[in-house]
């Protein structure tokens, strides 16, 4: 059995609020193995990318408080370290990437100058093999003639090769673990399909683990080994790739699917949308977060928070639906026909 090199366990993230305080992310446990690709997924606000600042410890110190649960990362809690440890695990051992290069990239520096700083201040690098090691990562990522353009702004770059920039910073320093949040949102088609092309032949060849957050659940079907399903701060559904998308168990999850335009369907056919919006987390009470969006909600429900049940192996589910614990009479008849089988 392979040992995971990251675990979030039970972890729980509030935030102060002008209307008080907001448990954005409930309860999150999860865990990462080397080498392999864990997407995150679920609508905007669902909690996805204060997961993801979490680990990173990022999340701004004014308003924010990792309340309850832990993150250990290589059996070492992230959470009892210092900043200064904090630091020198970011970048060097544990990487993120964010939906916009823009907001990772300093204007006023050229881009060569911003990877050699990685490399510098985590591996102690003279300025000559930083340029060196630059220039490879520049290289690697598949930007034409990298040695000119160590020499260029951020401005002076595209979309889709300035992405590549902050990939090449973010993987300079050889990290275990790459966060990649919405990392080809704000590129077309064809860039996007490119990125996540160089992505996962990086992976390969540095055996990084990735955590990839998106909304998008074509890239999830390209780059993920397993996947979580987010559904206002908690995690509705855990498992494969395959057990996700060919036997999902939670009725969002399910949305979540039938909502996507598949190649091999008649096109006349209309998609099956989620109705409804996402529920206040300020006014959240007991009970199931999306039992009011839910086709099957049941009384149980809404009175108590669905814990997590073992579908396989590894693939668990939060909803009252798969429970043992529920009463038979409570469940619609199409569920008690197929648990009965």
């Amino acid at each position: 059995m392979e040992r995971n090199i990251l675990k979030v366990v039970n972890m729980h993230v509030s935030f102060k609020t002008q209307t008080g305080r907001i448990t954005a992310v409930r309860g999150v446990s999860f865990e990462l193995n080397k080498g392999e690709t864990l997407a995150i997924v679920g609508e905007s606000g669902s909690g996805k990318s204060v997961t993801a600042k979490s680990i990173m410890r990022l999340l701004p110190k004014h308003n924010s408080e990792i309340t309850k649960g832990d993150i250990l990362y290589e059996d070492r809690s992230l959470l009892k370290l210092s900043i200064k440890k904090m630091q020198e695990i970011r970048g060097s051992e544990i990487s993120m990437v964010f939906q916009d290069p823009m907001t990772s990239l300093n204007p006023t520096m050229k881009v060569g100058k911003q990877i050699m700083e990685g490399l510098q201040k985590h591996q102690n690098l003279s300025k000559t093999v930083a340029h060196k090691r630059a220039l490879e990562m520049m290289k690697l990522v598949g930007i034409p003639s990298a040695e000119a353009r160590l020499e260029d702004y951020p401005h002076q770059f595209s979309g889709g090769m300035r992405q590549r920039v902050v990939i090449a910073m973010a993987l300079a320093c050889n990290p275990k673990v790459l966060i990649a949040d919405e990392p080809t949102t704000a590129l077309d088609v064809t860039i996007q399909a490119q990125i996540l092309d160089l992505m996962k032949d990086l992976q390969q060849k540095m055996d990084t683990a990735i955590i990839l957050i998106t909304h998008d659940l074509g890239v999830v079907a390209n780059m993920a080994d397993r996947v979580a399903v987010m559904y206002a701060g908690k995690i509705v559904e855990q498992g494969t790739l395959d057990e996700i998308f060919y036997n999902p168990q939670h009725p969002y999850t399910l949305g979540l699917l039938q909502s996507m335009p598949k190649l091999n369907e008649d096109r006349s056919k209309p998609l099956l949308p989620i109705l409804g919006s996402p529920p206040d987390l300020a006014t959240l009470g007991e009970g199931c977060a999306f039992a009011a969006r839910c086709p099957h909600t049941m009384k149980v429900c809404h009175s108590f928070t669905p814990q997590d049940t073992v579908v396989e192996d590894k693939h668990t589910v939060a909803c009252w639906l798969q429970d043992v614990r529920t009463p038979k009479e409570y469940l619609p008849e199409t569920v008690v026909a197929v648990n009965s089988q």
